[in-house]
């Protein structure tokens, strides 16, 4: 029943987003970070190539080799001949020139550096061939069901296609579970090498829009102009992709207007509960009762105009049996605008409880005849 609620209301902001909105580009999505919720949709899942916007999978793939301690922002990378090999958008890296990997991300999330993209991949894989087969594993596991990766760059290459909605896919796993890479992608401008080298921020968003925290550009004579912006404000953060722009100023155009209208229509609420929910009794449990905690769904993306007046209430099973597993559903939190009810969040066992065993019910029963004689 929840998931139907949910997809009803995606449908819903989908359809009332794409009539409210125009952009002249020919494909583009925009995403709700939290809830991934789609509020536009313009051809989101035809193919087409990234170009530089490829390197969000690059940064995401290298922020999670540093989750799990393979690197550390202070490694030194040493440049191969392969990275500097690299054309396009470059920092001209020199062969065995070594920089840390907080400098290579800034480089990358900056100026776009194909140079220390690839120096960043081979880092994380060994080579880019390797990179590049982790990138695709990636894209499957995240659903990406539009993409293939060729190189780590967007650099024109045969086949290396993706698709706005891939494109949100992926910049929402990066900015969702890796917010430390706002300290790369909101820099304007900045340098390296003790300040020989200038750098400035190729998303012009960054400096000119409010609340703006990147994300990536690309453009190649084939792809395009294409973007992937992000931009939060009252603590809601959306993702704006526009594919095949006809200009770099008409991107950010139709990316500033996708950000705007998501900001103007929808509000982002984190429901708590208004009071203590009371525990629900356990029959023949090892404990008389289990404290039933608020489950999943509790970032709820509404209309505006139904944010500001939200009412709850609880319903709770009278009682469970033993066992009770961990988040075992004990009930529901309904909350409602306007007596509609927009959201149902399950409550559920935030503890296990279990069966009681004989052992303990004639302990039980010989405490209750002491107490009763």
């Amino acid at each position: 029943m929840k998931k139907t609620i949910a997809l009803l209301c995606a449908v819903l902001l989908l359809t009332s987003g794409a009539r409210a909105v125009e952009v002249s580009a020919p494909s583009a999505i925009l995403m709700e970070k939290e809830t991934g919720t789609v509020l536009f949709a313009k051809d989101e899942h035809k193919q087409l190539e990234p170009a530089s916007v490829t390197k969000v999978m690059t940064l995401l793939l290298t922020m999670e080799a540093i989750d799990r301690g393979q690197l550390s922002y202070d490694t030194t990378i040493t440049a191969s001949p392969h990275a500097c090999s690299m054309g396009g958008s470059q920092i001209w890296l020199k062969e065995n020139e070594q920089l840390s990997v907080s400098d290579m991300l800034k480089a990358v999330c900056v100026v776009s550096a194909n140079d220390c993209a690839v120096a960043l991949a081979e880092a994380v894989a060994g080579s880019e061939d390797s990179f590049v087969e982790r990138m695709n594993q990636r894209a499957s596991e995240l659903g990406m069901k539009d993409t293939v990766f060729k190189n780590a760059t967007g650099l024109p290459a045969a086949g290396h296609v993706t698709s706005a909605y891939d494109i949100a896919l992926m910049s929402r796993e990066l900015v969702l579970h890796h917010p430390d890479i706002r300290q790369y992608t909101t820099i304007w401008m900045d340098t390296l090498r003790n300040g020989e080298s200038q750098l400035v921020n190729t998303n012009r968003l960054v400096r000119f829009y409010e609340g703006a925290t990147g994300l990536k550009t690309g453009s190649t004579d084939s792809a395009l102009y294409c973007l992937s912006a992000t931009a939060e404000r009252d603590g809601m953060e959306l993702i704006a992709v526009i594919m095949k722009g006809a200009t770099s100023a008409q991107r950010f155009e139709d990316a500033q207007a996708l950000l705007n209208h998501g900001f103007a229509s929808y509000a982002l609420r984190r429901i708590v509960p208004e009071g203590p929910l009371p525990p629900v009794p356990v029959e023949l449990g090892a404990q008389a009762t289990v404290q039933p905690v608020l489950g999943e769904g509790s970032a709820l993306l509404l209309e505006k105009g139904k944010a500001g007046d939200l009412s709850q209430s609880v319903t709770l099973e009278e009682r469970v049996s033993a066992p009770v597993a961990l988040g075992d559903r004990l009930g529901t939190l309904h909350v409602s605008s306007g007596g509609e009810v927009v959201s149902e969040i399950p409550l559920l066992a935030g503890e296990e409880v279990p069966r009681v065993t004989y052992g303990q019910m004639l302990t039980r029963m010989l405490k209750l005849a002491c107490l009763a004689g």
